[in-house]
């Protein structure tokens, strides 16, 4: 993933959760332009902010990076929920899902 890809992402995930670049900034203990700065491309964050990020959005590192799931927090909330279910309950999970896919 490149720099202006990163950006979008980052921009992508924050507007799903409906906050403004500055409450992020502030949220993750930062500048308030520090998360517009990385999506315009002027910036990009440490290891280490970049897991605040993460935090911040309820993501995996590796769902920010994924960007074949367009909502990875509620994919997440899906899968722990689905952990739960018996056999025959999964059954009929899998059943409406593809269902919903086609």
């Amino acid at each position: 993933m490149y720099e202006e890809e990163f950006a979008l992402r980052l921009c992508q995930l924050r507007n799903q959760k409906g906050i403004s670049a500055r409450e992020m900034s502030l949220a993750i203990g930062q500048n308030p332009s520090y998360i517009n700065n990385i999506e315009r491309g002027k910036a990009m964050p440490s290891m280490g902010t970049f897991f605040y990020i993460c935090e911040y959005l309820r993501i995996a590192p590796h769902d920010f990076f994924d960007t074949d799931t367009k909502n990875p927090e509620k994919v997440q909330q899906l899968i722990e929920n689905v952990k739960k279910l018996d056999d025959t309950q999964l059954e009929s999970v899998i059943s409406i899902v593809k269902a919903l896919v086609k």
